[in-house]
């Protein structure tokens, strides 16, 4: 097993510490603010903050430690951020959105990995191979996709969520009278590609529901706007997708 050195105490550190543990790993949990108490020495140190830290923790933390392996966790920021600071480094990216009061397996979470050379990697997979099933090498470039991929299916998915909820609280209804749906959209796609899953008024261009629902909104301009771009999405692929006509009234 390793010894870990972990710098974070949000969400992301708070889940992986957990997982690491139960792993058999040492670990020594480290808040980016108290970077005066942190080990000269270990085989991996994971920098999990925020990403308008990562540059200040990583030259703050690397000082005097150039030789040693660090890495940080963020899907968007590039494995070059250690330039300069040490020779050994890579990015160890877990791929989920996380909170503090909710437990995750970390066995089903895909990590993404990169490393500066072949033994920081190797490294790195003993590691994530430690916690998770799903291990991936992925180089910055395309992983700035691949977090972009789950902006959509995450961070959008749950905005509409809410927007959701403000039309439903509108009406004095409760959310979770959407639970079972969100649910069985949400298994589906285990199954099925998204685009087979899809359903609703866009796909088939269902006129007259696609206009009544448009003008449910009146008065709420830009949740309209938000509407008809998802709608005209949603139509677009289908059409590119199984050749449907795109009617040139949509939305009008």
């Amino acid at each position: 097993m390793l010894n870990i050195v972990l710098i974070g105490r949000g969400r992301l550190a708070t889940n992986l510490e957990r997982a690491l543990l139960q792993a058999g790993h040492d670990v020594v949990s480290i808040n980016s603010r108290t970077l005066e108490a942190l080990p000269q020495e270990a085989d991996v140190f994971i920098i999990a903050v925020k990403d308008d830290a990562l540059t200040d923790v990583i030259s703050k933390a690397a000082k005097g430690r150039e030789g040693q392996l660090f890495v940080h966790t963020g899907g968007s920021m590039p494995l070059s951020l250690f330039t300069n600071h040490t020779s050994r480094y890579g990015v160890f990216y877990p791929m989920q959105t996380f909170s503090k009061e909710r437990h995750v397996d970390f066995s089903d979470i895909p990590v993404f990995l990169e490393a500066s050379d072949a033994s920081s990697l190797s490294m790195l997979h003993m590691l994530a191979e430690s916690i998770s099933h799903s291990v991936y090498e992925l180089n910055s470039d395309d992983r700035k996709f691949l977090h972009l991929a789950a902006v959509f299916a995450c961070n959008f998915s749950n905005h509409c969520y809410a927007l959701a909820a403000q039309l439903l609280e509108q009406k004095g209804l409760p959310f979770s009278v959407m639970l079972p749906l969100i649910d069985e959209t949400a298994s589906k796609v285990h199954e099925l590609h998204p685009l087979d899953a899809q359903t609703g008024p866009a796909v088939r261009y269902d006129e007259q529901v696609i206009n009544k629902q448009h003008h449910l909104l009146d008065g709420q301009l830009q949740l309209q706007e938000v509407y008809d771009l998802l709608s005209q999405s949603i139509h677009r692929l289908a059409e590119e997708d199984h050749g449907i006509t795109t009617p040139k009234n949509l939305l009008a």
